[in-house]
This record gives structure tokens, sequence and C-alpha cells, in this order.
């Protein structure tokens, strides 16, 4: 009589080998009790990084294209202005105020940009920066649960203000000094004689140099007393509880 052979059982020799993930009492997979391996990590941090300097760059773009609306809208109304001197002054200020709002949302987007520029250079600083110097000890401790946190509780690294400063030191404070000198110049030799509010009767001769003299001092006034944004990884995470600003929901 032979011996019957039978194929061999895949199961057997198993019983004390881990289960990958391990499974609960229903058999399903606990892939939060499973350790990332050093693989696994390095990926999911590069995509991580991917994903924020996307943010970043996005972010940078809609910057330019605010900074391109000011240039435009203040060239079409100096030409304007030149086209009917006589309508000047209304232009002029017209313009001033208009860079004023353009102003506004460019500091804005700059606070959304600033949010993902300190996540990137912090991972540049801590985890890239060690990788190309063969040292994997970060110059900053504990750094992955500051950017952790800074995921979970998102927050402005700088305040309204500190962003206007910015980006008035950055690009606007030339478009108002222009602004400012074609105002001066027309005021000081008109092409033709001012009708500033011609229509609204009792409106002082003096009152546009009010307006621009308070405008320009407020301008002046954020330049002088508002501190100044330094680097994120200088500012804003040796010091998470002196971060800035909490993200509005609807901003989020």
């Amino acid at each position: 009589m032979t011996d019957e052979k039978f194929p061999p059982d895949p199961d057997e020799g198993l019983e004390d080998v881990p289960q990958f993930p391990p499974l609960d009492e229903e058999r399903v997979p606990q892939f939060e009790d499973t350790p990332l391996t050093r693989g696994e990590y390095i990926a999911a941090l590069a995509h991580f990084y991917r994903a924020e300097m996307h943010r970043a760059l996005i972010w940078r773009t809609r910057l330019d294209t605010t900074t391109n609306w000011a240039i435009v809208s203040t060239l079409a109304i100096l030409t304007a202005s030149l086209n009917s001197p006589q309508y000047a002054t209304e232009g002029i200020l017209l313009g001033m105020f208009a860079n004023m709002v353009f102003l506004a949302i460019e500091a804005r987007r700059f606070r959304f940009f600033d949010v993902w520029r300190a996540r990137v250079r912090m991972i540049e600083e801590n985890f890239y920066g060690g990788i190309l110097r063969r040292d994997q000890v970060s110059p900053y401790e504990s750094w992955g649960v500051k950017v952790a946190e800074d995921l979970l509780r998102p927050k402005f690294h700088m305040t309204r203000m500190q962003a206007i400063r910015a980006r008035l030191g950055r690009n606007f404070l030339f478009i108002f000094a222009f602004l400012l000198l074609a105002y001066l110049g027309h005021r000081i030799w008109p092409l033709a004689p001012d009708r500033f509010l011609a229509e609204v009767s009792n409106v002082p001769p003096w009152l546009p140099d009010l307006i621009v003299g308070m405008l320009y001092l407020f301008l002046l006034g954020i330049m002088a007393f508002t501190p100044r944004v330094l680097a994120p990884e200088i500012a804003y995470w040796p010091h998470p509880e002196k971060s800035g600003e909490d993200m509005s929901r609807l901003d989020v």
C-alpha cells in the first residue's frame, strides 16, 4: 500500500508568527496600533512636505496676482487723470484707496502663505537638513510635535497689521510713493483748474490734502510702530505660546 501524499498546510508552523496588522476580537485590522517603520515614516513625511510646498506655492502665486492688480489699476487711474486733469484729484484719491483695498487683500493672503511656509521651513531645517548633513540630530527638539500641534490647531503666526507692514514694505510702498508724487505734482503744477467735488457746495479746497495726509500718516505709523515679521524658524516655533492669532473657522 502506497503512502498518500497531501499538499502542505499553508498555515502549518505559523501559529507563533505575529499578525500584521494586529486584529481585534472581530478580526478587524488595527492599523493605529502598528508602529511605523523608518521607511514608512520617511515616505509619509516626503508626501507631506510636497503637499505643504504646493500649498505655499499656490498662495505665493496669489500674492503676485494681487500686486499685478494694484500696478495695473494704478497705471489706468493715472492715465485717466492725465486725460481729464480737472478731475485728477478724485482719480488719484481713488487710486490710493483702491490700493489700500489691494493691500488688505494681499496681507490676508500673506498670512495664509506664511502658515504653509512655516511648516515647510520646519521640515527643511530639521528633517532634510539632517539627511543632507548625515546627522539625524535635529536643531530644534520636538519639532515634529510642534508641526503636529499646528496641524491639529492651525494658527496664523502673524497679526493682520504685521502682514500689512510686510506687504507694504515689500511692494506697496513704491506704489503709494508713486501716487503721492503724482498727487503733489498735480496740486503744485495743475494741468487744468481743479474741479474736486464741484457739484457739492461748501467743500473746502484743503479737504483732499487732509485726506491724503491722514492716509500717509497711517501708512507711516504702520511701518514705524508695527513689529517686523521675522523668518518662521526664528519667530514662530521657539515661542509657540506667542504664535499669533487663531484662524477663524471661516478662514480654515
